[in-house]
């Protein structure tokens, strides 16, 4: 069954090309050109993925996209002219799974979709228990438990708000913005190089070696990722 795509915004000429792309990649699509649209078709086909653009005639991005998730974890991509790095925060923090500023290629947005698709997946199945590394890693987010060769670990909320951000995202590279939204939430007051320091007692306790981590990498100059270093 082909995945369904829900595209929202009020530009025909706009939801016509992004339409075409994403069918010649082998998704079933449905439109919505304002709020009103948009939750109708929502309703109507539960679609896999909303791809989302803030700048609607009847009701902003923002309150929709709050609406959306309030009633689902479906997938969403924000789409919109708005550039800067307070809009973009501000969306990740309602719960958009990504942010795409106008204009854009549209092959980079068919590259978004498979990619938060993806990730979307992964969350699904890895939603209460996540294992890697042979089990040398295991987090049990419904009892808020995390095992690494077999002890368990002593985490503080920080540390594993931080760590299941990370391991749900495997090989994402997060900006220092982006994990303070997702991880802490958007009212989070803490200068952002504390993530640095919570990072580093997070590999204290987690990696066998801290200095050569095998779980949360360091990307110089953007953020961190988690992908498991072979041996």
């Amino acid at each position: 069954m082909l995945q369904k795509i829900l595209v929202v915004d009020d530009e025909i000429v706009i939801i016509d090309v992004i339409q075409s792309y994403l069918e010649k990649a082998g998704y079933q699509v449905v439109t919505a050109t304002n709020g009103v649209e948009c939750m109708r078709q929502f309703i109507l086909y539960k679609p896999d993925l909303v791809i989302l653009d803030l700048m609607l005639p009847d009701h902003s991005g923002e309150d929709l996209c709050k609406t959306i998730r309030a009633q689902s974890d479906v997938a969403v991509i924000m789409v919109t002219a708005k550039s800067s790095i307070n809009s973009r925060i501000r969306g990740l923090s309602l719960g958009a799974d990504d942010y795409l500023i106008k204009p854009f290629d549209p092959r980079e947005l068919i590259t978004r979709v498979k990619t938060v698709l993806r990730r979307t997946e992964e969350h699904r199945l890895l939603a209460y228990s996540i294992e890697w590394d042979d089990g040398k890693l295991i987090i049990d987010d419904k009892r808020h438990k995390v095992f690494a060769r077999g002890e368990e670990l002593s985490l503080t909320s920080r540390e594993y708000d931080l760590l299941v951000t990370l391991a749900r995202h495997p090989g994402r590279v997060w900006t220092r913005d982006e994990l303070v939204v997702r991880a802490f939430g958007f009212q989070y007051e803490g200068d952002l190089r504390t993530i640095d320091a919570f990072i580093k007692t997070l590999r204290q306790k987690l990696e066998e070696n801290p200095r050569q981590p095998r779980y949360v990498h360091t990307v110089y100059g953007v953020g961190y990722r988690f992908e498991v270093k072979p041996l």
